[in-house]
C-alpha cells in the first residue's frame, strides 16, 4: 500500500486554495494591475474566469471526479503563464503568482483525486468478472 503523506483534508484545501487565488487573481491582473490594450474587459473575463467556473460545484462539494478533469482547465492557466514569462517582461511577477497558484491546483487536485478516490473505493479501471 502506499503511505499517503498528507491527509486528503489538507490536499483538497491545496486545490481550492490555488483555484480561488486564480479565481480572483486573473481578473485582478487581467483588468486592473495590467490591462490589456488588445482585449476588452468582457473578453478578457470569458476568457479568464469563465473556464474556472466549471468544476466550481464539484469541487466545493469534494468529488474526486471534478478534481480530476479540472486539470485539463488549469492547463489553460499554465500555459498562459509560461507564455507571459517568455513573452512579456514587464509581467514576470504576475506570471510566477499565476504559475504557482496553477501548480497548487494541479497538484492539489491530482493527489486529492487519487487518494480520495481511492478512499472511496472508486476506481477508472474496469473490473475483471469472474468466470
Amino acid at each position: 500500500m502506499n503511505k499517503q503523506k498528507i491527509s486528503t483534508n489538507n490536499l483538497k484545501k491545496i486545490a481550492l486554495f490555488g483555484y480561488f487565488s486564480l479565481l480572483f487573481f486573473m481578473p485582478l491582473w487581467l483588468l486592473v494591475l495590467s490591462p490589456s490594450e488588445g482585449l476588452s474587459a468582457s473578453t478578457t473575463l470569458l476568457l479568464f474566469v469563465l473556464p474556472l467556473l466549471f468544476p466550481l460545484k464539484g469541487l466545493l462539494q469534494g468529488n474526486p471526479f471534478t478534481y480530476a478533469w479540472a486539470n485539463f482547465i488549469v492547463l489553460i492557466y499554465f500555459l498562459h503563464s509560461l507564455t507571459t514569462l517568455w513573452v512579456l517582461p514587464n509581467d514576470r511577477v504576475w506570471a510566477v503568482l499565476e504559475l504557482i497558484f496553477a501548480t497548487m491546483m494541479f497538484l492539489g487536485c491530482s493527489y486529492y483525486a487519487k487518494y480520495r478516490g481511492q478512499e472511496l473505493g472508486l476506481s477508472i479501471r474496469k473490473k475483471k468478472e469472474d468466470k
